[in-house]
């Protein structure tokens, strides 16, 4: 029995050398310069071909081995190649014209070679001459590469495009979108979708079509709640004052423009985020890296009879409370109309979402992302709190912070909370 070794040939000098597709098995047919395993380096990729034809006897590497120049791939039993070259031959014949065999379908050809080649050791077919065409794999270094960094089995790709059945980049792409395709029939979470009812059979019912704003905002919150990890820190603060200052201004006569008490929950909550900058951020999209953001706009979550939409307050830093009430009052106006343009409702750096003209005491707003917290905010009411001596009247604010547990951790956030709480609890801390 003649066997031979195929061995690792001269890469250039280049050592240590990633296995990350080993493409044969034991029993497999080999020919000459067929592609045996694909290797990688930090630069490129490059197919190992076969030196010498014959049945593989033994494999000698694996995925996630490192190779070097001389490193014993396959052992090779060649002394069957020419008792077979003959019907091999033939049979190669017919698979490369399949067309001048119009009285037999292909795909029977490819099974007869099946049923009598040697079992391999893995689920793979046998690589003998029929099955390598209806089965092999052929892609090139970079289309495999293309396959690997978007996570797909290129073993999985039916059918290739291009010639004799190539895999193209083409063919990586469009499988890729019939798995999303797939996923997003079932929701697109792993999640069995909540069953369908027929409410008619309980009663008389109506049906309406959600607004496009609705159905945006729901896939967006969907999204969110899925991906990152939150947290929602619930706090008051003491307003008395911030409350009797701005009632104070408003009753002057001279002043056209109304104040409200978001504009200085906007000026507190940039005042807070330049102490703590993590939350004028977002994070990369690989996970690895903070963005930090150099500028401060505020979004405001406004009610509108199409749904919630959140106009953005650029430049809070710069700009006084009078000008903030102003545009504000213009801002919330257009959305009720459903007259902002999509760059007013970009580039947000923090939200606020304030139920304080319906009620409530608490509640759990989702970040809107990729921003990393948002502030809730609830109605105030006059509470007896203890000032050491004695219970005394004070108008207390319910404050409900999220953010995102990966950017923020428990301690900042409340240290957050306290930095907000300060300057509302004395605004005159906003002009130190």
């Amino acid at each position: 029995m003649a066997t031979q070794e195929i061995k690792v040939p001269d890469l250039g000098n280049v050592d240590n050398i990633d296995v990350i597709e080993v493409l044969v098995h034991p029993g497999d047919k080999v020919e000459l310069e067929q592609t045996l395993a694909v290797l990688e380096t930090d630069k490129a990729t490059m197919d190992l071909p076969a030196s010498a034809t014959g049945v593989v006897e033994q494999v000698h590497i694996k995925v996630g081995d490192k190779v070097s120049e001389g490193t014993l791939v396959v052992t090779l039993n060649s002394s069957e190649t020419s008792s077979t070259q003959e019907t091999e031959e033939k049979t190669e014949t017919k698979v490369e014209t399949p067309e001048t065999q119009p009285t037999e379908p292909p795909a029977a050809t490819a099974a007869e070679p099946v049923k009598t080649a040697t079992q391999p050791t893995s689920d793979r077919p046998p690589l003998t001459p029929m099955s390598n065409a209806a089965h092999k794999i052929h892609a090139t270094p970079s289309v495999r590469l293309f396959a690997r960094e978007l996570g797909v089995d290129i073993h999985q790709i039916p059918e290739g495009s291009g010639r004799k059945g190539r895999i193209l980049k083409d063919d990586v792409k469009k499988f890729v979108k019939s798995l999303i395709q797939s996923d997003s029939a079932k929701t697109g979470t792993g999640i069995s979708p909540i069953p369908a009812v027929d409410f008619s059979q309980f009663g008389e019912i109506e049906e309406k079509p959600l607004s496009k704003i609705k159905k945006l905002t729901g896939q967006n919150m969907t999204r969110v709640w899925l991906n990152l990890p939150m947290v929602t820190y619930h706090d008051e603060v003491d307003i008395t004052e911030l409350e009797a200052f701005r009632k104070a201004t408003n009753a002057d006569k001279n002043n056209d423009i109304r104040l409200t008490a978001l504009v200085f929950i906007m000026k507190a909550l940039v005042a807070a985020m330049k102490q703590f900058p993590a939350f004028n951020s977002s994070l990369s999209a690989d996970g690895e890296s903070l963005i930090f953001k150099h500028y401060f706009h505020i979004g405001i979550a406004v009610d509108t009879p199409n749904g919630l939409v959140v106009p953005v307050i650029r430049d809070v830093d710069k700009k006084g409370i009078f000008q903030l009430s102003e545009e504000l009052a213009e801002k919330s106006a257009l959305a009720r109309k459903g007259r902002l343009m999509p760059q007013d409702m970009q580039g947000g750096c923090m939200t606020i979402s304030s139920l304080g003209g319906i009620g409530g005491t608490a509640f759990t707003p989702i970040v809107n992302a990729p921003e990393v917290a948002i502030l809730g905010v609830t109605r105030a009411k006059m509470q007896p709190v203890w000032d050491g001596e004695q219970f005394i009247p004070r108008l207390m604010l319910p404050l409900d912070l999220s953010y995102d547990h990966r950017v923020i951790d428990g301690a900042e956030g409340a240290r957050f909370m306290e930095a907000v709480k300060s300057y509302l609890g004395d605004i005159r801390r906003l002009i130190l």
